[in-house]
């Protein structure tokens, strides 16, 4: 059964920075597509940032120069790199993977950019 654990969220302050990792297990892994995505309280779950199984990559446009997605397929894990914070950064981030029709999802982590 494949799960998902997200870490590395916490309470920055605007302008700082914060590594999220998500640490996949009972999938092969490379074969997934994987993502990021954030839910703020009130708003629907949004795309942060994706990358394909070949390493391709897509950013939400607010995130676009600020956010880096990265994967290391020995480690079965993937990586956003959150730089430049900014309050309406704030949510519950959830990495996905996706394979053809199969997708799951971590139970999320939540980052908090505030003075």
């Amino acid at each position: 059964q494949a799960q998902l654990v997200e870490s590395g969220g916490g309470l920055v302050q605007p302008g700082g920075s914060l590594r999220l990792s998500c640490a996949v297990s009972g999938i092969i892994f490379r074969l997934y597509d994987m993502g990021w995505y954030r839910q703020a309280p009130g708003k629907q779950r949004e795309l942060v940032a994706t990358i394909n199984s070949g390493g391709s990559t897509n950013y939400g446009d607010s995130v676009k120069g600020r956010f880096t997605i990265s994967r290391d397929n020995a480690k079965n894990t993937v990586y956003l790199q959150m730089n430049s914070l900014k309050p309406e950064d704030t949510a519950v981030y959830y990495c996905n993977s996706a394979y053809r029709t199969i997708g799951y999802w971590g139970q999320g982590t939540q980052v908090t950019v505030s003075s």
